[in-house]
């Protein structure tokens, strides 16, 4: 049972959960897209297709808040504000070694399409997040992250990159014996795209 949050005529706000992909990929397995959209025509009796607008991404093994556009005009209003970083997205990640109390992370990352990996490099666009320090124990961090930017894979890349890969990263991390990765994004704050209005939602990860 898919998780709602929130929802009326032009949005719906759900909770996705880890390793489902946002939308259909070579792996056929059901993806958030598909889910989203049986759920609103089972629940609204609608025939033939539905419309559901993708306005952002979450990696597939990562889980947390996502919003999704029931018409056109919030698609296109959510995504320019998107573009205009106005949207704000907070992450929590458990980490490897001990994290600085508070620290602004700038690389240039370049993606590999043919790995479908990202890697710093000085050609790359650069990439900005800043993270704060909640707890620190037994060689672990547990911080929170606002994302600046949004790369391809850019959190796990970075936090990677400084000496800090996220518990249970299979791509990125030190971790490969099939633990959960420990990203998740627990917080979406935006307008909404018809109402003068800020939305703020927020579902925090059951870290084990």
């Amino acid at each position: 049972m898919i998780k709602v949050l929130y929802e009326d005529n032009h949005i719906i706000v759900v909770v996705k959960e880890y390793n489902i992909p946002v939308q259909a990929d070579s792996s056929n397995d059901l993806d958030m897209l598909t889910i989203i959209k049986k759920y609103l025509k089972e629940k609204y009796e609608k025939k033939g297709n539905v419309y559901l607008g993708l306005v952002h991404r979450l990696d597939r093994p990562v889980g947390g808040v996502m919003v999704f556009a029931k018409t056109s005009k919030a698609a296109s209003r959510l995504s320019n504000e998107i573009r205009l970083k106005k949207v704000e997205k907070r992450y929590m990640a458990l980490v490897h070694n001990k994290a600085k109390e508070k620290e602004v992370l700038k690389d240039k990352l370049l993606k590999d399409e043919k790995t479908n990996t990202s890697y710093v490099d000085e050609k790359g666009k650069e990439s900005i997040l800043e993270y704060n320090l909640i707890e620190y124990r037994k060689n672990m961090s547990l911080i929170d992250i606002n994302l600046i930017t949004g790369r391809h894979h850019q959190i796990r890349v970075q936090l990677s990159h400084h000496g800090y890969p996220i518990y249970g990263d299979q791509k990125y991390g030190i971790d490969k014996s099939g633990i959960q990765i420990h990203l998740w994004a627990y917080k979406l704050k935006f307008k909404h795209p018809t109402k003068d209005e800020i939305m703020e939602f927020t579902y925090y990860p059951d870290f084990k």
